[in-house]
């Protein structure tokens, strides 16, 4: 097999989509990107799942950078990371403005 070297911008889009692969992330991120923040409580009255599992997500979200928590005991406070998520935005728009096929099937 061969060793291929990826970009940093190869590994964060990667990093980001990797987050994001999952609907529960999704519908997380679409609930704080509409505050400024909230606390756990309310992304799990959100959400349909348990609260071990908004957990996971939360720690998935957090470890690739696009959310931020802070503890305010005996609660955490969570909010969108600003400086991460538009890089996140400007690197998947690079990506899908990266087609050079112009017409509506390519490969035929």
């Amino acid at each position: 097999m061969e060793n291929r070297d990826y970009s940093i911008r190869q590994e964060q889009v990667a990093r980001f989509a990797k987050a994001m692969a999952h609907q529960a992330r999704i519908a997380i991120l679409q609930f704080l990107a509409r505050r400024d923040s909230c606390y756990f409580g309310d992304i799990n009255e959100e959400l349909p799942i348990a609260k071990a599992t908004v957990s996971q997500h939360l720690k998935e979200l957090k470890d690739a950078g696009l959310i931020q928590g802070e503890v305010e005991a005996p609660k955490v406070r969570y909010c969108i990371n600003r400086d991460n998520w538009q890089l996140a935005g400007e690197l998947f728009a690079t990506l899908f403005s990266s087609c050079v096929c112009k017409e509506e099937r390519c490969c035929e």
